[in-house]
C-alpha cells in the first residue's frame, strides 16, 4: 500500500512479509547513485556515470534458472536443461527464508512497468537489497507517472536479495545463486547474485510465456527502430553480435534495444524503457549514441577506471561482459512512445567465428524459421574457460534462455507474422572474414552498416535474381554487389587464400547446425527442415 510519509510517498511491504520501515520507495536516480558513493558501494565515472561490480557473478547464470512447475506452467513450458523445473512447496520455503533475511536489510523499492503498448502493460514491483540495483531498475523498465502511482497494484514482483546463499542441500537449489520464476505467486525471486541483468531476464522471461498463450502476441529478443518512411526493422542477435550497436542509428529513431513483442496489429513495441549495452572496445568514433549516453544516471558495470575516472573500454580483466544501463532517453533520436508499426525487414546477427557464412544473405521463408529456431553465433577463446579455439554456439530464438515455451512455437508465429507483413529477412555474419578466428579478421562495422543501410534504402531489394550468388552449402542467396562494401568482401570464399580450407570449414559448420537441429526435428514442419543447410559431402 502506497501512503505519504514526510511528504514522500512510502510504502508497505506487509503483503510480501516484509515488516519493517527502512523502506527507500521511487527514489530518483540522483539519490540512489549517492548513497551508492556514500555507502562505498560504487565509484564514479569522469563522465558522472555510478561504476559498479557485480560481485562473483558478471554474467548471467543459466544453470541456476528455475521455473516452479504447478498447474499453470505443467504442460506449456518445454522442460530441460533450459527450463529447469522446481518445487512450489521448496520455492515457497526459499522465499520465507529470503524475506526472513530482508526484514534486517534497508530496502530499495520502485514501481514500474513493462510493455510501452497500453494492451500489454506489465505493472511490476521491484524489491531490491542494494540501491545501485534499484536504479538499474529505474533506467530499464518503464516509469509511471505520479498520477499512474496512486493507484498502482502490481501484477508481478521482483524480490532482489544478492547477498543472500542459498544452502543448495537443503533449498533445493544448484548452488548458492538462483533466479526463480513462480508464476501462480506472479513471483521472480533472485538471491545469491549481483548482476543485474538477472532483473530485467526475469520479466523477459514471465512476458515470453505469458505473450503467446494470453495474448497471440509474439515476444522477441531483438532491438527494433523505425526509419523516416515508417517502417520497421528487427534485429535479433545473441550477446556480441551487435544487436545495440547496429540498431542505435543517428538516421533512425530507436525504438529498443533488447526486448519486443510483436502484436496483432502489425506493431513492434519494446519492453522496457532503457538500454543495456555491452562496453567492450567502445569507442566515440563507431558508437557514437551509446558513448554519448554514458553520464550522470548510467550504470557502468565491471569495467576498470584509470586514476582519473576515465574508463579503459579494452580492459575486460574483470570480465568480457563489460555493460551500461542508462534510461532510453539518453539516446538523442528514440521513437516515442517506443512503439513501431510495419515491420519490413528482419536481420538475424550472428558472429561467425569460422569466417564461413555471408556477410550478408537473404534467406527464404524456410531458411528463416530454420534459422530463427537454431540460433546461431559462435564462442571464441577467451570468452568462457576452457575454449581455446571457435566453437559453435546455438541459442533457440536468439534468446533460449528466456523462452519457456518449445522454440516452434515462437518459429511458427514469427513465419505467420513474416508471411502476413511480406516481411524480408536477412542473415547477417558480424563476425570474421579472410578466415577463421586468429587467421582472418573481424568484420568491419562501417561495411555491416552500408549493407543494413542498403537493405533498407531498398537498394538490395531493387537487385534482380541475377544479382546474387546461392551460396553452395548454407543455400542462402548472398549479394553480389552493395554499395559501399568491396565485392570480394561479400563472398565469403573470395576472401579465404584456399578453397578447399573453406569449404572444410564451411561444412563442418554445417554439419554443427544439423547436429543441433536434431532435437527440433521431430517438431518441425517439412517446410522449415528443408531450410537447413547441405550436408557434409567432401
Amino acid at each position: 500500500m502506497i501512503e505519504s510519509k514526510n511528504g514522500k510517498p512510502s510504502i508497505s511491504l506487509s503483503e510480501y512479509g516484509i515488516k519493517h520501515e527502512k523502506i527507500n520507495y521511487q527514489l530518483s536516480p540522483s539519490e540512489l547513485h549517492d548513497i551508492t558513493l556514500s555507502r562505498g558501494l560504487g565509484k564514479e565515472a569522469a563522465s558522472g556515470a555510478l561504476v559498479i561490480n557485480t560481485g562473483e557473478f558478471t554474467g548471467r547464470s543459466p544453470n541456476d534458472r528455475f521455473i516452479v512447475k504447478d498447474k499453470i506452467t505443467e504442460k506449456h513450458i518445454w522442460w530441460g536443461d533450459i527450463n529447469i523445473p522446481f518445487e512450489s512447496s521448496k520455492f515457497n520455503k526459499l522465499y520465507d527464508k529470503v524475506i526472513s533475511y530482508l526484514n534486517e536489510k534497508e530496502l530499495y523499492v520502485r514501481d514500474c512497468y513493462a510493455c510501452a503498448d497500453a494492451n500489454y502493460r506489465t505493472d511490476i514491483r521491484v524489491i531490491n537489497e542494494y540501491p545501485w540495483s534499484n536504479m538499474f531498475a529505474y533506467n530499464m523498465f518503464i516509469r509511471p507517472t505520479d498520477e499512474e502511482l496512486k493507484n498502482f497494484k502490481p501484477d508481478w514482483t521482483v524480490i532482489n536479495a544478492p547477498s543472500f546463499m542459498a544452502d543448495a542441500a537443503v533449498d533445493g537449489t544448484r548452488q548458492h545463486n538462483f533466479a526463480i520464476l513462480d508464476f501462480t505467486r506472479k513471483i521472480a525471486l533472485i538471491g545469491g547474485t549481483g548482476y543485474t541483468g538477472e532483473i530485467k531476464k526475469g520479466i523477459f522471461s514471465a512476458l515470453n510465456f505469458i505473450l503467446p498463450i494470453q495474448k497471440n502476441t509474439l515476444p522477441m529478443h531483438c532491438s527494433a527502430n523505425v526509419g523516416k518512411n515508417g517502417e520497421s526493422a528487427i534485429f535479433f542477435g545473441l550477446s556480441g553480435t551487435g544487436k545495440t550497436t547496429l540498431s542505435t542509428d543517428a538516421s533512425r529513431k530507436l525504438i529498443g534495444d533488447d526486448e519486443h513483442g510483436w502484436n496483432n496489429e502489425n506493431c513492434v513495441f519494446n519492453f522496457e524503457g532503457g538500454c543495456y549495452a555491452k562496453v567492450i572496445n567502445l569507442t566515440q568514433e563507431n558508437e557514437p549514441e551509446i558513448y554519448k549516453a554514458i553520464k550522470k544516471g548510467a550504470i557502468l558495470e565491471n569495467v576498470v577506471l584509470d586514476e582519473n575516472g576515465h574508463v579503459d573500454y579494452t580492459n575486460t580483466s574483470i570480465t568480457q561482459n563489460t555493460r551500461v544501463s542508462y534510461p532510453i532517453y539518453h539516446i538523442d533520436n528514440i521513437q516515442a512512445p517506443s512503439i513501431g508499426s510495419n515491420p519490413k525487414n528482419i536481420f538475424f546477427l550472428t558472429a561467425d567465428a569460422f569466417g564461413v557464412l555471408p556477410p550478408i544473405s537473404k534467406l527464404t521463408p524456410s531458411q528463416a524459421a530454420y534459422h530463427f529456431i537454431s540460433g546461431y553465433t559462435a564462442k571464441i577463446a577467451g570468452t568462457e574457460d576452457g575454449i581455446v579455439e571457435p566453437l559453435p554456439s546455438f541459442s533457440a530464438c536468439f534468446g533460449a534462455p528466456f523462452m519457456p515455451l518449445h522454440p516452434v512455437t515462437y518459429a511458427e508465429m514469427l513465419s505467420r507474422k513474416m508471411k502476413d507483413s511480406n516481411v524480408n529477412v536477412w542473415l547477417v555474419n558480424t563476425g570474421w572474414t579472410g578466415g577463421s578466428y586468429g587467421v582472418g579478421s573481424r568484420m568491419k562495422l562501417k561495411y555491416t552498416r552500408a549493407m543494413i543501410n542498403a537493405v533498407l534504402n531498398g537498394d538490395l531489394g531493387l537487385y534482380n535474381y541475377d544479382d546474387y550468388h546461392i551460396h553452395s552449402v548454407f543455400g542462402v542467396a548472398q549479394p553480389r554487389k552493395c554499395r559501399g562494401v568491396p565485392t570480394p568482401v561479400l563472398s565469403p570464399r573470395a576472401t579465404w587464400k584456399n578453397d578447399e580450407d573453406y569449404y572444410k570449414t564451411a561444412f563442418e559448420l554445417s554439419n554443427a547446425f544439423r547436429e543441433n537441429f536434431k532435437k527440433f526435428e521431430s517438431y518441425a514442419s517439412e517446410e522449415i527442415r528443408r531450410g537447413g543447410p547441405q550436408r557434409f559431402c567432401m
